[in-house]
């Protein structure tokens, strides 16, 4: 009955943006979703990801593979996740292959270095990557 996208505050990362401001995109791009009683809500958290799910009331963790490497990584925390919360199913969904190469700090690096990055990204979040540039 509820759909919790996840966004994970990272001590270790340097993201272009805040938690907030992903936050914030992620609630603009996403739809406000009240279908059959289904709900689409944005979160932040720090720590494991199986406790934020338990705190949730998760039933399964949704995660996105986009290619093999991706996949071992993810099975390995899939595994550690099922350990500390068992009644916690981990899905994968498969990217699609003109995504498969696609990832943050890959678009990050193309976009400073004035790359075209349309169709990639919404148009939102290049939107605010040049706004974020041009400070």
């Amino acid at each position: 009955d509820e759909i919790v996208v996840a966004v994970l505050n990272h001590a270790d990362k340097h993201p272009m943006f805040s938690v907030d401001e992903r936050c914030k995109m992620l609630r603009e791009i996403l739809p406000t979703v009240e279908t059959d009683g289904c709900k689409m809500l944005v979160e932040s958290f720090s720590g494991l990801t199986a406790d934020f799910a338990k705190r949730s009331g998760a039933t399964a963790i949704v995660r996105g593979i986009r290619a093999v490497s991706d996949y071992e990584y993810e099975l390995r925390m899939a595994l550690m996740n099922r350990r500390l919360e068992p009644t916690i199913e981990t899905v994968f969904l498969m990217a699609g292959e003109e995504y498969s190469y696609v990832s943050s700090t890959l678009m990050k690096q193309v976009f400073e270095l004035g790359g075209r990055v349309e169709g990639l990204i919404p148009e939102l979040v290049e939107n605010r990557m040049r706004a974020k540039l041009e400070k």
